[in-house]
């Protein structure tokens, strides 16, 4: 199983660059591996900083399975905005209210290689955002407005 960064650590506080087209088998390879990362550690999404990669791929588990996404990146974010309670598995038992836009669109490759555009909203939409902010070096405790559990291990955190 590939093991989790758990802050504070350098990485997950730096940006990260975009991949090259075609995806190398290496790249390829390691996309169901983050699959089973997200099944096993009971997350949602995951960003490749969270397993010490700085690339800009994520992967996430949504209604119809799940995907994975290179270079992705939001184009456009409603002005509705919607406060709900994040967890992040590199910030073990830290849970806060973060709002976000409530709808975005979106841009994204494949692992086939193909362009996509869709526009997202509700969880979806917000796990894109959060797994976004990772490829970017940004942490929920970066966004957090309440701590509602854990918010004595902000200070350990904050350190990454």
């Amino acid at each position: 199983m590939l093991p989790l960064i758990i802050a504070p650590n350098k990485i997950l506080r730096t940006p990260t660059k975009e991949l090259a087209l075609p995806l190398d088998a290496k790249i390829l390879k390691l996309i169901p591996e983050m699959f089973a990362a997200i099944e096993y550690y009971k997350g949602i999404g995951l960003a490749a900083p969270q397993i010490n990669a700085s690339f800009r791929l994520m992967v996430m588990a949504t209604t119809s399975g799940p995907k994975a996404f290179i270079n992705p990146k939001v184009v456009k974010a409603s002005s509705k905005l919607e406060d709900m309670e994040e967890g992040c598995l590199s910030l073990p038992g830290l849970f806060g209210v973060v709002r976000r836009p409530y709808s975005v669109a979106v841009e994204y490759i494949s692992p086939g290689g193909k362009k996509i555009t869709a526009n997202l909203k509700g969880m979806t939409a917000r796990v894109f955002q959060h797994e976004t902010d990772h490829l970017d070096g940004v942490l929920i405790t970066d966004k957090i407005t309440e701590y509602t559990n854990g918010h004595e291990l902000f200070a350990k955190y904050q350190g990454a």
